[in-house]
């Protein structure tokens, strides 16, 4: 085992003595992991009392440890003396009640912390408004995971907010959470001012069609985010025509998910004309998208233009032999496509054969299984 990294993979109060005396005896160690070892807040109290004498742990993770309010109250106090710790993930545990803003306020205030992990807690919009708050003043924070919470409209109005003004953080994880149209429209305003946030990650969200529509529109300006994810965020055709008007302009955006979202073959030949003048995208995923041989065909002109789309995900649509002869006949003419995933479409054997003969220099997926 290395002596700068230490997995704890012992339970409970065995976990906790381990971990304990790794930090009093280990002058180099650098990363502790005690993921599901179940220390409660007796043990999350013992440990902040040795992170306020630690000096050499940059990465911590307390994920799934049952880790309550009176654990989150003892760390709030260990941070303010803490001055080496850079990601620390509480994933899983509990921010609700009072605790929150004063835990936001220890964590946000520390210059050293880049990532924070935060997913799977029950934050709602008055645990989101106290870490809005603290992300307003924050400028040291890179990465912010609140994946799988309970923040709605409101939430995102908060944090709208406060991405108006930090300046720091790069990488926003709000995936799995309760943001609708409105949510979606004020973090899409917020994204036309900020200028440092580069993924932006939305997936299952409902935010529709008019959600898409202002991210688009934040598109058209922003000239840092280089990721989006809006899978199975219900945007439909509308939302990809949006987006594709968006395609046309923007120069940044590099990767773009929308899964799920029943796009159909309208809204593949929208984003196929974005592709044929579009000059950054390199990933566009459309698994899942109602998308049959109409839409492959248009696709398939547009990577006969296209120079910088480098993975193209159609699986799980309804894509046949002449969508994929269309496909094949474009890989004749492309020279950067090197990923084309056609898995579980309705491609009988002699589209197969043709997209494998053609395919040599893409890895190439087809079939069920």
């Amino acid at each position: 085992m290395s002596t700068t990294s230490q997995r704890i993979k012992i339970r409970g109060s065995e976990a906790l003595t381990e971990a304990l005396e790794a930090l009093k005896t280990n002058a180099s160690l650098a990363t502790l992991d005690l993921w599901q070892n179940a220390i409660g807040d007796n043990g999350a109290q013992a440990l902040g009392e040795a992170l306020k004498t630690n000096s050499t742990l940059a990465t911590l993770n307390l994920q799934n440890n049952h880790i309550w309010i009176k654990g989150l109250l003892a760390f709030s106090e260990a941070f303010k003396a803490n001055l080496t710790l850079n990601i620390l993930n509480l994933e899983g545990n509990t921010t609700t009640g009072k605790i929150a803003p004063v835990l936001f306020k220890s964590l946000m205030t520390k210059s050293t912390l880049t990532t924070l992990n935060m997913g799977y807690k029950l934050i709602e919009d008055d645990e989101a408004q106290a870490l809005g708050e603290a992300l307003k003043t924050n400028s040291s924070l890179i990465t912010l995971d609140l994946q799988s919470n309970l923040i709605d409209d409101n939430g995102a109005q908060v944090l709208a907010e406060a991405l108006k003004s930090n300046s720091t953080l790069t990488m926003l994880y709000l995936q799995n959470n309760s943001i609708g149209s409105n949510g979606g429209q004020v973090l899409a305003e917020a994204l036309k001012t900020n200028s440092n946030l580069t993924t932006f990650d939305l997936q299952n969200n409902p935010t529709g069609d008019n959600g898409a529509q202002a991210l688009s529109e934040a598109l058209m300006t922003n000239a840092t985010l280089t990721t989006l994810d809006l899978w199975r965020n219900s945007i439909g055709f509308n939302g990809a025509q949006a987006l594709a008007e968006a395609l046309k302009i923007n120069v940044t955006l590099t990767t773009l998910y929308l899964q799920s979202n029943a796009i159909g073959d309208n809204g593949a030949m929208v984003l196929s004309e974005a592709l044929k003048t579009n000059s950054a995208l390199s990933t566009l995923d459309l698994w899942g998208n109602l998308i049959g041989d109409n839409g492959a065909q248009a696709l398939a002109e547009a990577l006969k233009i296209n120079s910088t789309l480098t993975t193209l995900d159609l699986q799980k649509n309804t894509i046949g032999d002449n969508g994929a002869l269309a496909l094949a006949e474009a890989l004749e003419i492309n020279s950067t496509l090197t990923t084309l995933n056609l898995w579980h479409n309705l491609i009988g054997d002699n589209g197969a054969w043709v997209l494998h003969r053609v395919s040599q220099a893409v890895a190439l997926r087809i079939g069920y299984w």
